[in-house]
């Protein structure tokens, strides 16, 4: 029935620097950046995992008065305290084992322009203290270096902690909080985005059916499967709807996207303990295993949970069926 399918509505949509929306909570924060973005001040973006906050940094970065210089991002997660001391202020020869010749830090780097901290709650002790003197003084010493260097950089950082609570925890220092939160700005949840779970999800439809390279083009959406969608918290926000949509392309056929196309969990159901994987079609089999693996971005935990088997025996199917490593 026509009433059961919803097809591609026809909806005004915004694009801020590569973040999409048609909801005014968003109309709200890109005016918010606009501001923001004219000060030469530090600026820390409050957000969910998956809310696009790299992409507000780099809004910021093309509205300041720093356009025209360097941006450099770094996820403050993925590195040990010397190695994240040596990618922030670099490092002189023989500064430690490896260190075989210098090596200029972003700060040198972004001279004049902008570095974004992501996940900076994260950030080691220890290296809050050298970070401080950056922003109290506007030079460093490289790690294992004497001779200070001078900059002129602007501080953009993201976490998706409070980091009044880091603070009272003792992970973060106070005084460092105060100076890369001068002004904070909130990055609202796909939840809170009115009209943007539907909106989105037919932006990256769009996005995949012109690559034609899914083997299937989607052209409405079963209402059972609309409605699941709504109804879903997307933990993982924008980034999760996008791997759901990508998963969807490849677990389903035809035109239409279906409630059984989508993750277990969006549709309310448990993962299956049962092994639905003993027999049937190989290729359907291999194609559901590679779409979970790229939903999941590579993460064979979690993928198996969307496939509803164990860690153990997708890692078997994985090597009957020849899929390799994938990182999404």
């Amino acid at each position: 029935m026509e009433s059961d399918v919803l097809k591609h509505p026809e909806r005004e949509t915004h694009n801020f620097f590569g973040m999409v929306t048609g909801s005014p909570q968003m109309t709200e924060f890109f005016e918010l950046v606009r501001r923001v973005a004219r000060a030469d001040v530090s600026v820390l973006i409050r957000g969910e995992t998956g809310t696009g906050k790299e992409l507000a940094a780099q809004a910021i970065h093309r509205l300041s008065g720093r356009s025209d210089k360097a941006f450099h991002a770094v996820n403050c997660a993925t590195f040990t305290a010397e190695l994240l001391a040596s990618e922030l202020f670099g490092h002189v020869r023989g500064a430690f084992t490896g260190a075989v010749r210098e090596r200029k830090g972003l700060f040198e780097l972004a001279d004049e322009g902008i570095i974004f901290l992501d996940e900076i709650a994260e950030i080691p002790f220890e290296v809050q203290a050298r970070l401080l003197r950056v922003l109290q003084e506007q030079r460093f010493v490289p790690v294992g270096g004497t001779q200070s260097k001078e900059v002129d950089v602007r501080i953009v950082s993201a976490t998706n902690k409070a980091l009044r609570h880091e603070v009272a925890e003792g992970r973060f220092r106070e005084d460092l909080m105060y100076r890369i939160r001068v002004v904070p700005i909130f990055l609202p949840p796909l939840v809170d985005r009115q009209g943007d779970v539907e909106l989105l999800a037919w932006h990256f439809i769009d996005k995949l059916n012109a690559r034609q390279a899914m083997g299937r083009t989607i052209r409405a959406i079963e209402a059972a499967a609309y409605e699941a969608m709504l109804a879903y918290r997307w933990p993982g926000n924008v980034r999760e709807l996008m791997n759901v949509i990508e998963y969807a392309f490849v677990m389903g056929d035809g035109e239409l996207l279906r409630l059984g196309d989508l993750t277990p969990e969006i549709r309310g159901e448990p993962p299956s303990s049962r092994d639905r994987w003993s027999e049937g079609d190989v290729e359907q089999q291999r194609r559901q295993i590679v779409a979970a693996l790229k939903a999941s971005q590579g993460r064979r935990d979690e993928a198996a949970e969307r496939l509803g088997m164990s860690r153990t025996t997708l890692w078997r199917r994985m090597k009957e069926l020849g899929i390799g490593h994938l990182n999404g």
